[in-house]
């Protein structure tokens, strides 16, 4: 499967560029809010650790890449490379616990001229998972496994203001809902067996983006819905 994205995102990404009558280029970066599932604690007897099911609570984490944008008329592709840190916390009554996740995606958008400013856009995602561990369990910061397909799909909203970009987008994992046995070493009370029940991580992204280079810089050219400096 891996393969077959790659190599359509190449065809794809060729044709775009044959065809295309403007370009764009830069840097992006900005918060991500992480969301997931639930551990469920009653495997492990309620010794004390927890005897129930503790939500992943949502934190604010940071992303950061690159973009090329290939326009045509008001529609466009753009393509993009992006790593995430994502963090969730489980709260439990002794300690809490930090879901650390970090991933390289590959999203290729294609996207839409609303209005002015406006634009929307989707498109799938390549997703490799990077790192994944969450606190207090045993071995020490157990891995997690959190995906069992690369792919996820990405939309949102975008408007421009001169060279910058602010954007908001939502980012769903494909995977189908796989659960994990976690140990977790809570001092006192010893191993607690526990069972996480959906490992995907899905989120919501805030975006910062500046255009470093385009085709107007060379024609002389403006498009209608910019303003640069």
């Amino acid at each position: 499967m891996n393969k077959y994205f790659v190599l359509i995102f190449i065809s794809i990404f060729c044709v775009s560029v044959s065809q295309a009558q403007e370009y764009s280029f830069g840097i992006k970066g900005g918060a991500n809010y992480s969301m997931t599932g639930e551990i469920d604690g009653s495997s492990s007897g309620g010794a004390g650790f927890f005897d129930g099911v503790v939500e992943g609570q949502p934190k604010v984490g940071f992303h950061a890449g690159v973009f090329f944008e290939l326009n045509f008329g008001k529609f466009f592709v753009r393509p993009e490379v992006i790593f995430n840190s994502m963090e969730m916390e489980f709260e439990f009554p002794a300690q809490n616990s930090i879901y650390a996740v970090e991933k390289l995606s590959i999203p290729l958008l294609f996207g839409y001229n609303v209005w002015g400013p406006i634009d929307v856009y989707a498109g799938p995602a390549y997703q490799n998972i990077m790192n994944a561990t969450i606190e207090g369990t045993e071995p020490v910061n157990q891995t997690i496994i959190v995906q069992n397909t690369p792919l996820a799909v990405q939309a949102g909203i975008k408007a421009s203001i001169g060279r910058f970009e602010l954007g908001v987008r939502y980012d769903r994992s494909l995977a189908s809902q796989e659960s994990q046995g976690l140990d977790f070493n809570n001092g006192q009370y010893g191993i607690n067996l526990t069972e996480y029940d959906d490992l995907r991580v899905n989120q919501f992204l805030l975006s910062l983006s500046f255009k470093i280079g385009d085709s107007e810089s060379n024609t002389g050219r403006r498009r209608g819905r910019g303003c640069y400096f």
